[in-house]
């Protein structure tokens, strides 16, 4: 192998966005960036009703620890189905819109 073959230890690649830089192709990374924004629509309403996480799980209809894994964030213990599940239950409609890829 020639020396310009190897990458340098300096070189670096350059996402779109995290979840490109994490994600191991275009759909997973698709995947990712509409659970991560569920996720963050779902905390923002439980804590603007003001909702303990004990009271947003049981209108939720989950445990407790559940509406912890989404407060903090830990995406990957909730599918899109989950999340979508969690918003019905918790009253909210969910919409979907198709753009051209960036």
């Amino acid at each position: 192998m020639t020396r310009s073959a190897t990458k340098s230890p300096l070189e670096y690649e350059e996402f779109a966005s995290v979840w490109d830089a994490i994600a191991d192709s275009p759909e997973e990374a698709a995947n990712l960036r509409l659970r991560a924004e569920l996720m963050r629509q779902l905390s923002s309403y439980i804590g603007a009703q003001g909702w303990t996480q004990v009271e947003a799980a049981r209108r939720a209809c989950i445990s407790q620890p559940r509406i912890n894994d989404l407060l903090r964030g830990r995406i990957a213990r909730f599918s899109l189905d989950a999340l979508v599940n969690l918003a019905a239950a918790l009253g909210r409609e969910v919409t979907v819109r198709l753009d051209d890829a960036a």
